[in-house]
């Protein structure tokens, strides 16, 4: 019996040390702050961390943000003037031109499409270039002015993917949050980058400042929906382009990671 009792028990005290050792393993994630170099202490570098922070924003789970972490300034740059972002941009567009030669259009000229205009249609990367790429709070004065100029260039896929809606049959409705006042730069900037021939521009009047866009954008597609439009498409850089009521019957997420709009 004391034999038995000497083999066990070495082997009770060498199990347990197993079983602490694997607690200790199990337990000891990182915390956020250290995750989220909260106090600098970061264990992940500071390109996974920040494609972590992209794949959170572009999901929605970061929710209301306001400007890019400092540690991801480099990043942002890398992907928005990178391969990526154009990589990125071209596999959404073939996914909507799928999406759209499977649609079986009544051609009465009531089968739409609605596009956002900026990072949408146009592409501001000029201006962000100049203010850090989302790392400074924006700026509605400067990007008003950077508006009036009318130059930014369009995005390539997006632009095919609306040549190619217009030849389907589609009606292209222009649905933006810029102001009403900025029509006539806004048009220029259109023409300016080759767009022709949209059914409908709209922007915010008088009685829809200070709604978030979520909300205004709802109630224009609302609107068309009342005058007989089927959105059966709907692209854009903000969930607040394509969600709320009155949606499409497909949403197409274009990424941005420089800023997020309510």
């Amino acid at each position: 019996m004391a034999s038995g009792a000497s083999f066990f028990f070495p082997l009770l005290l060498l199990l347990s040390a197993i079983s602490g050792i694997s607690s200790e393993t199990a337990i000891r994630l990182p915390s956020e702050n250290l995750v989220a170099g909260g106090n600098r202490k970061v264990r992940a570098d500071d390109g996974v961390f920040c494609d972590s922070w992209k794949l959170a924003v572009e999901t929605n789970n970061a929710g209301n943000w306001k400007q890019i972490p400092a540690r991801c300034a480099a990043f942002v740059q890398a992907y928005m003037t990178g391969g990526q972002y154009s990589s990125d941009l071209e596999v959404i567009g073939k996914l909507s031109s799928e999406f759209a030669r499977s649609v079986k259009l009544v051609g009465d000229d009531r089968d739409a499409w609605v596009f956002d205009i900026d990072e949408t249609l146009l592409s501001n990367l000029p201006y962000y270039e100049e203010t850090g790429f989302g790392t400074e709070i924006f700026n509605e004065t400067s990007f008003d002015e950077w508006v009036k100029l009318a130059k930014a260039p369009a995005l390539l896929p997006s632009f095919s993917l609306h040549n190619e809606l217009q030849e389907l049959g589609f009606k292209i409705i222009l649905l933006t949050g810029r102001s009403e006042q900025q029509r006539s730069a806004t048009e220029a900037n259109l023409l300016f980058a080759g767009y022709r021939n949209w059914e409908r521009l709209i922007l915010r009047g008088p009685s829809d400042q200070g709604k978030t866009a979520a909300q205004y954008k709802s109630e224009k597609r609302s609107e068309l929906v009342e005058e007989g439009y089927r959105i059966h498409g709907n692209s854009g850089d903000q969930w607040s382009d394509l969600w709320g009521f009155a949606v499409a019957s497909r949403s197409f997420k274009l990424p941005n990671p420089m800023y997020y709009i309510a």
